[in-house]
């Protein structure tokens, strides 16, 4: 018994210790697991196998893998036959540039030719490598990137497929006649010969036929023929007169150009820039730095080479790449490795020498088949059918000529062009007339003014901290005369002058604008940019080679006169400009030059109102100087100093809107009164009369100076002795603050606001002179006023570009160090920054971007090209990732995608696309049931990207229809952007409804015809109400501008009030029209939303409701102001309507602000659908004429495109758990307030403004996550991935935190209850102990009270502590007992 009481003790002794050990084993697993959760992996990506360099491909390898890359990439890649081989082969050329299947001008054409020896097969795989090199490296690698995107380049790799397939590899010396072509002829001895006769039959050599078809047709500029034998460069001519066999210099008029292109090829070439090939078969052969004549080494007659030069306009060189002409495949690595840089260093040499166009002067119209003359060199070249040329040149100065039959020719001397770099230089052709006939017109080459081209990268070029972020290139100048080179031009006629002086009340300035709009179409544009406080028209006349487009590179000038209605002189002079400028386009070369390279807007009047109040006469009075509510318009504009208080004037937000929605670089502002040249800042921060220095100060006084230095009165600087005898201007010039004090001037508004210099030119003492006087101030001025435009060409220009895809980045900024007045790009990424000369620095910042820094020196004449590279932030595009919380995820079709949208959203890229689509439908209103059989027409049409549904039916049970366009469009696609087009909310307003009508025409009619209209429909659900009370326009009167009729339902309920989401706000039902649309708003999915209106000529964004802020409200903005940006008027701000006299700016207002009302469509959209909603007003009048839907739809198609690019903006991603399970129903929340859900598939999407980007992951059961994003205005959103872990918090605390205190309470709780345990067992069994002591020392100890208790201690240890594994001894004792 004593061992069983031991053995018990020793049983729970270790049954504590175990139950201790196993709580600290469950705590540290506990502890593991949470450690373990904690950690994010994020996806990583595997890289492309690649080219493996180990065989050679014969023909039907060939032709799969040329397939293959151009479906790989139709974008960059274009792959055609130019012909076939004697056996039928196809003759494959890859053509590799952007946009390959368009032919479009402004770049050059440059083509390899390989394989024209069957057996000499290195060229042949050498060129399939650099096809794959190209275009895998296009977007990633700069250079490459700018070459494709400037040049366009054909590359045949296999000339004689024929006999290649004969060849044998390992063959070096050609031992199996795959040389010749299958009708065994030498295909380099078979072209057209200057010095032979070649006598080949046609029908034997197909190869050279398609080649020779193929030179005439595409007028290739640079050319390498790519051969094997040797190792050399040998260029032209391969044969002379004599056909000496060798050592015979056959030199051609271009023999310093064709050495310097064989030596660049030499030169990148470690085999070749040797001279010493070491073939075998002869080594002991020499070529002085790896180059030689054709005809000095061996005479070869009916050679490739020579016809590209006499026949093609093109400069060929032959490379002969290998001594051993078929060699193992071991070595293609090693051959491709020599001739990589070579390929590309050569292809770039097609961007040096001169380059331009040609038109005719009078309707601009491009001349093809020009000849292009340089002075010295006896090799023309002629103009493409576009009237581009590219004339190749060495660095030097030239005379070079444009001749063609029926036009006079033109002469510019001393061109000169620099290294690495085209020089431009366009020549406008006048009509040849009787007394034209023998002349012709000649012009010295100046710096005065610079125009942009195609670059490329030089090695001296400045760089920024990643080596390749920035570039500059001398002056590019082009013919220009100067006041300083005017005299000395042997010009051999005088430039037309103006006749007919006289003042021009407003109607006969309205008919002598249009009048020379209509005479020169080629060359202006007539536009308003909205009305005086009377309803006058603010015209400006547009003076340009390319009249309303903007030239990237093309700076843009502005002259505005008359600003104060009686000072009259500046009005007559620029009416006096526009007939100088127009009559003598064409004929006088400084004319010409100036419209070519400059885009010139011209405001005569500024205040037609004033003007009419002004009399003739008037020297110093103020009748008419204001405008006709009595506010001086130069005292209206905000001032950085000043708070002007007078109510901001219609013709001040009219040219404040105007200056905002053009990229002016410099602009005067012609007054009269005095004679000087008065520049900012107008006034100082304490009123005071004295020098206010603006930061460009420098600047100012330089252009200020070239004004009043031709101007023979202004320099001498005493303006008017008569009236103010004390006054002087030291060189006719004067800070406008220490002249006298102007706050509220416009100077110093476009100076502070805009990328705009400009400067207060007073002409005159005299306000209002006699109209016999206006002659004398034209001649005064007209040197003066030319000058002046001039100096738009100074300083530094270029563009900023993206470095990953060559791409234009607008909104960029550039700053110079120590000045403190930064400029922006323009939509394509251009900018003009005004500089005097001297040594800068610039640095290039763009959001998304790093900045890059350049040290340039500014030259005396022309300006400096510096184009800077910018290289993406980490993460790119719109989806910047925070660390573990989301992956970025970037494949090469969504990069594809984002180049897509960034062409279509910067420069002319939405120009471009309704360029090259057509409308085929005739616009006029429709009742119901033309409506609905409209739309049923589209979905039977188009049945595979419409679908028609029926939403619900109206009061007078009409269906209201709704349209969606897709590639699928009974699939729900929850990844892809869903927009909402509404129209007809107002019965009376009809235009919306044709409009949108005539877009869903649009759409399908030109998907699977226009690329990009296809890719749009490709990638977005488009939604489209047009009619959503269709009672209301069954009751609306045609030609009514303000009829009411037909703008409620037929229950008398306007629409536009019935959009409640609390049932606590609604007092009745909604009507069945109001409800159907809810209903479809509140399925969510919808990115963006558009409701087209009448009555304005505006765009609105929420609320319609009255509320103190709005949410989000930068983004609702931006949305309205990219619809009215693309606009061409409604950016004005000025809608003109009668009913509206209210001037907005930008054309974008809040909803509130013009009419505050509850329950509004985009208001529901915003608050209950989380989809942003903008209300368009498309016209001042409610139901125009039919007539006028033509031009409201030409006015509108392009800002519905542009809001079909912007939806695929913003932010979007998809939302998943760690098992990569998709999470629907999460919470996005942007900038802690506005908040949209995921969708199928854990996807979601959010237009935002850009910039940069709160965004929360909110998710039940999940951590939250968070980060930031940056958002473009010209990219696509990149897709990112959030991933939730487990929520780690308990209670609010960390999970681990709250673990570990949870199991360490476990632990001692336990440790504490078995301690407590073994203690009172422990005890018991002392007890026990002693009860049998007792019994055996006490005889007389009474048996019943010895079995009482022991049966009761028995009885109390089996019920304070079971042990199921009791032994049989203990169950017969308790058993006994």
């Amino acid at each position: 018994m004593a061992r069983l009481k031991e053995s018990r003790l020793q049983f729970h002794a270790g049954l504590c210790i175990s139950l201790c050990a196993l709580v600290v084993v469950s705590i540290t697993s506990l502890n593991a697991v949470s450690a373990v959760a904690t950690p994010r992996v994020l996806k990583g990506t595997t890289p492309d196998e690649g080219e493996s360099y180990s065989k050679y491909y014969n023909y039907e390898d060939l032709t799969r893998l040329l397939k293959s890359l151009a479906i790989k990439y139709p974008h960059i890649a274009n792959l055609s036959s130019i012909g076939q081989s004697v056996l039928g082969r196809e003759l494959w050329v890859m053509r590799i540039t952007k946009d390959p299947n368009a032919d479009l001008p402004g770049k050059p054409k440059v083509k390899y030719v390989g394989n024209m020896h069957g057996d000499e097969t290195i060229s042949r795989q050498v060129l399939v490598y650099l096809v794959e090199y190209l275009l895998d490296r296009y977007g990633s690698d700069p250079r490459v990137t700018e070459l494709i995107n400037s040049t366009d380049i054909y590359i045949m790799p296999s000339m004689n497929p024929d006999g290649f397939e004969k060849s044998m590899e390992g063959d070096c010396g050609g031992n199996h006649h795959g040389r010749e072509n299958a009708n065994n002829l030498d295909l380099n001895r078979s072209f057209p010969d200057q010095f032979d006769t070649i006598d080949v039959p046609n029908e034997d050599i197909p190869e050279v036929n398609a080649v020779i078809k193929w030179i005439i047709d595409n007028k290739f500029v640079l050319s390498g023929n790519l051969h094997g034998g040797t190792v050399v460069a040998s260029y032209p001519f391969d044969d002379s007169a004599s056909h000496k066999k060798e050592g015979q210099y056959s030199r051609s008029s271009d023999d310093s150009l064709f050495r310097h292109l064989a030596r660049v090829y030499a030169a990148n070439n470690p085999a070749m820039d040797k001279g010493n090939p070491k073939c075998e078969d002869d080594p002991n052969e020499r070529f002085k730095d790896g180059i030689t004549n054709g005809a000095k080494w061996y005479d070869v007659s009916g050679g490739m080479q020579d016809f590209n030069y006499v026949h093609g306009n093109c400069l060929e060189v032959t490379m002969e790449l290998s001594c051993c002409k078929y060699p193992p495949a071991s070595q293609l690595l090693r051959e491709w490795e020599n001739n990589r840089q070579a390929l590309l260093a050569y292809m770039e040499q097609v961007h040096i020498g001169v380059q331009g166009f040609v038109k005719e002067a009078k309707h601009g119209v491009a001349l093809p088949e020009v000849r292009i003359l340089v002075a010295g060199i006896n090799h023309n070249i002629t103009t493409g059918r576009f009237g581009d040329y590219y004339r190749l040149l060495l660095p030097g100065n030239y005379s070079i000529t444009a001749t063609a039959a029926g036009y006079t020719p033109m002469t510019v001397t001393n061109v000169r062009v620099v290294e690495d770099k085209a020089t431009e230089l366009n020549f406008t052709l006048a009509p040849l007339t009787d007394e034209a006939a023998n002349a012709v017109t000649s012009v010295p080459m100046t710096d005065t003014a610079t125009t942009a081209t195609a670059s490329t990268p030089s090695s001296s070029a400045p760089t920024g901290s990643d080596g390749t972020s920035a570039e500059t290139s001398g002056s590019d100048v082009t013919a220009e005369s100067s006041s300083s080179s005017s005299s000395s031009s042997s010009a051999q006629r005088e430039p037309l002058q103006p006749q007919d002086f006289r003042h021009h009340h407003d109607a006969d300035m309205m008919l002598f604008l249009r009048k020379y709009n209509t005479e020169y179409p080629s060359i202006t544009r007539l536009y308003s940019v909205g009305k005086s406080a009377d309803g006058r028209e603010l015209y400006v006349m547009e003076v340009s080679d390319n009249p309303g487009v903007h030239e990237p590179g093309e700076p843009e000038f502005k002259y505005i006169g008359n600003m104060h209605g009686n000072e009259v002189v500046g009005r007559e002079l620029l009416l006096n400009l526009i007939e100088y400028l127009c009559r003598n386009y064409g004929v006088d070369p400084e004319v010409t030059q100036l419209v070519d390279t400059t885009r010139i807007h011209i405001m005569p009047t500024m205040n037609p109102d004033g003007y009419e109040r002004g009399r003739e006469g008037d020297v110093r009075g103020y009748l008419g100087r204001n405008n006709s509510r009595n506010y001086d318009l130069n005292r209206n504009f905000p001032d950085q100093y000043a708070s002007v208080t007078d109510p901001r004037q219609p013709e001040t937000i009219a040219v404040m809107n105007w200056c905002r929605s053009y990229p002016f670089v410099l602009s005067a502002n012609l007054h009269g009164g005095s004679l000087v040249v008065n520049y900012p800042y107008d006034d100082d921060p304490e009123g005071r009369t004295e020098y206010s220095k603006a930061p460009d100060d420098e600047v100012f006084k330089m252009v200020s100076r070239a004004y009043s230095q031709e101007n023979p009165l202004m320099h001498k600087g005493h303006p008017c002795e008569k009236l103010y005898p004390e006054e002087y201007f030291k060189d006719g010039i004067t800070n406008g603050a220490e002249w006298y004090n102007v706050p509220g001037g416009m100077q110093d508004w476009n100076y502070l606001n805009t990328n705009c210099f400009e400067v207060t030119i007073e002409l005159g003492c005299v306000k209002y002179p006699r109209a016999s006087e206006l002659r004398s101030y034209w001649e005064q001025n007209r040197r003066a006023l030319l000058e002046y435009m001039h100096q738009v060409h100074k300083g530094v220009k270029g563009m900023v570009i993206d470095l990953k895809d060559g791409t234009g980045i607008p909104n960029a900024t550039i700053t110079v160090e120590d000045i403190d007045h930064p400029v922006r790009t323009y939509r394509s990424g251009d900018y003009w920054r005004l500089l005097v000369p001297g040594v800068y620095n610039l640095t290039a910042t763009a959001q998304g971007y790093s900045a890059v820094r350049v040290t340039v020196t500014v030259p005396a004449r022309g300006a400096k090209e510096v184009n800077f590279r910018l290289p993406r932030l980490r993460g790119e595009g719109a989806g910047q990732t925070a660390k573990g919380a989301a992956e970025s995820v970037q494949d090469p079709s969504e990069e594809e995608f984002q180049s897509f949208i960034k062409g279509l959203s910067i420069g002319s890229g939405l120009d471009q696309l309704i360029q090259s689509t057509a409308t085929e439908r005739r616009l006029r209103y429709s009742n119901y049931k033309e409506l609905s059989e409209f739309l049923r027409g589209l979905h039977l049409n188009f049945p595979k990207i419409v679908s028609l549904h029926s939403l619900g039916q109206s009061s007078e049970v009409r269906t209201i229809w709704a349209l969606e366009i897709s590639n699928n469009p009974d699939v729900p696609e929850p990844s892809e952007p869903k927009i909402r087009f509404v129209a007809g909310i107002h019965g009376n307003a009809p235009v919306g409804t044709e409009l949108l009508l005539e877009f869903a025409a649009y759409l399908c009619i030109n998907y699977g015809k226009n690329p990009a209209i296809t890719r749009l429909i490709n990638e977005t659900r488009i939604v489209i109400l047009p009619s959503i009370n269709p009672d209301g326009r069954e009751q609306a009167k045609e030609r009514q501008c303000n009829s009411t009729a037909g703008r409620t339902n037929a229950n008398g309920k306007d629409l536009d009030t019935d959009f409640f989401g609390n049932a606590s706000q609604r007092v009745v039902e909604a009507q069945p029209e109001t409800r159907a649309v809810m209903d479809l708003i509140l399925e969510r999915g919808y990115s963006l939303s558009v409701a087209l209106d009448g009555g304005s000529l505006l765009a609105t964004y929420p609320y319609d409701k009255p509320v103190q802020s709005v949410e989000n409200e930068d983004t609702l903005k931006y949305l309205a102001t990219v619809y009215s940006e693309n606009h061409p008027t409604m950016h004005l701000g000025n809608p003109g309507c009668p009913s509206e006299s209210q001037v907005v700016v930008n054309g974008v207002l809040r909803a509130a602000e013009r009419h505050s009302h509850m329950g509004s469509m985009k208001d529901f959209s915003v608050d209950f659908g989380h989809c942003p909603e903008i209300t368009v007003y498309t016209s001042c009048c409610i139901f125009p004429p039919a007539d006028q839907l033509a031009s409201l739809w030409a006015e509108n198609r392009k800002s519905l495109l542009s809001m079909l690019v912007e939806v695929h903006k913003g932010v979007r991603g998809v939302v998943r758990d760690k098992s990569r399970k998709p999470i629907v129903g999460a919470m996005i929340v942007l900038n802690g307030g506005v908040r949209v859900f995921t969708s199928e598939g854990g996807y979601f999407h959010a237009l935002l403004a850009p910039g940069s980007h709160n965004i929360e992951a909110v998710a039940e059961g999940y951590q939250q996550q968070r980060q930031k994003v940056l958002v473009s205005s010209f990219q696509a959103a990149s897709s990112i991935i959030i991933e939730f872990d487990m929520d780690n918090h308990i209670f609010g605390l960390p999970r681990e935190f709250v673990v570990a205190t949870a199991a360490a309470s476990m632990t001692a709780l336990i440790v504490t209850a078995c301690i407590i345990w073994c203690v009172c067992s422990a005890k018991s069994n002392r007890q026990k102990d002693g009860f049998h002591r007792l019994r055996q020392h006490r005889d007389d100890y009474d048996d019943e009270i010895h079995l009482t208790s022991m049966g009761s201690k028995k009885s109390l240890l089996s019920h304070e502590f079971q042990d199921d594994s009791e032994s049989e001894e203990d169950t017969l004792y308790a058993n006994k007992i």
